[in-house]
């Protein structure tokens, strides 16, 4: 029982590196606009996961309570949660986004809040100071200092707008994403995911006119697409769902902030942009949380 309670946790962090990993892969894909992006790694995705899941597919009973779930998270979480969180980012011209992410960091109290509502999830008090210091070193983990740059013109009220709709967006999917999968399989839930997203997004292109960027994109970039899908896109994902079939949504929304963690590593060891003395302290202390955390999981203190 302790090794199937730790696994949920480990199945967690690792699909949050590997997410940590999607800003390198993606700054290949800058010219195209973001919803081509995600309607190519949508529909390679699912061409790639068919051959793995079509048999589970078929003999998948889904009720009506599970199809609009489906439709709920593939909406939140597929589409809207990236659009607006790339948009965010393009506010503010990839220059100064310390809003952007400090306003992302909220997912998990829109992650909490949801479990609370729609699961009934307690949360007690031995879980309360670690998830309160992990939330509070990621914040320093993010901005060096502790100081939140907003000098970046009249772009960042809109930006902080979309950033707070996609950690609404991702941290209630979260929720909705724990609800389905006690009741369908996670390989199916990743296929009926890609497809709904993808069903969506062509809306999109063809209702905003961006159907020329389909025939732009090149064949190294569909290379760029397929290295998303085998890796950050929906392997990641796969990896994900199993881990949060057994892991309570206020334990996982917290263990997935090993995002900024393995960004600024990667961006220190790629970019060579230096972490300060803050972003180091703040880092250690983000990573002890993350591991208390993970052994209230094991205890079943959490519960």
């Amino acid at each position: 029982m302790k090794n199937m309670k730790f696994t949920g946790p480990l199945l967690i962090i690792i699909a949050a590196t590997l997410w940590a990993l999607d800003g390198v892969i993606r700054r290949n894909l800058y010219s195209l606009p973001p919803i081509t992006i995600i309607f190519f790694e949508h529909l390679i995705g699912l061409v790639i996961l068919l051959p793995f899941a079509w048999k589970l597919v078929i003999k998948e009973k889904i009720g009506k309570r599970e199809w609009i779930l489906l439709g709920v998270i593939a909406v939140l979480s597929g589409l809207l949660g990236t659009l607006w969180f790339t948009t965010a980012l393009l506010k503010v011209h990839f220059i100064s986004f310390s809003v952007v992410f400090l306003l992302q960091k909220l997912q998990p109290l829109f992650a909490i809040g949801t479990a609370r509502i729609f699961l009934k999830e307690k949360i007690s008090k031995a879980y309360l100071p670690w998830a309160g210091l992990a939330l509070i070193s990621a914040y320093f983990v993010t901005f060096p200092g502790g100081v939140v740059n907003t000098s970046t013109g009249d772009g960042t009220i809109v930006a902080a707008l979309y950033a707070l709709g996609a950690a609404f967006a991702w941290g209630s999917s979260t929720t909705f994403s724990k609800m389905l999968l006690g009741k369908v399989n996670s390989t199916v839930s990743t296929f009926y995911r890609f497809l709904f997203t993808l069903a969506c997004s062509l809306i999109l292109i063809l209702t905003l006119g961006y159907t020329s960027s389909l025939s732009t994109v090149t064949i190294p970039q569909i290379g760029w697409f397929t290295l998303i899908a085998v890796s950050t896109g929906m392997v990641a994902l796969m990896i994900y769902y199993k881990g949060l079939k057994d892991t309570p949504v206020h334990i996982s929304t917290i263990l997935e902030l090993t995002f900024p963690f393995i960004a600024i590593f990667i961006d220190t060891i790629l970019y060579h942009n230096t972490l300060e003395v803050s972003q180091w302290i703040a880092t250690f202390v983000l990573v002890f949380s993350i591991y208390r955390i993970v052994q209230l999981q094991n205890y079943g203190i959490s519960k």
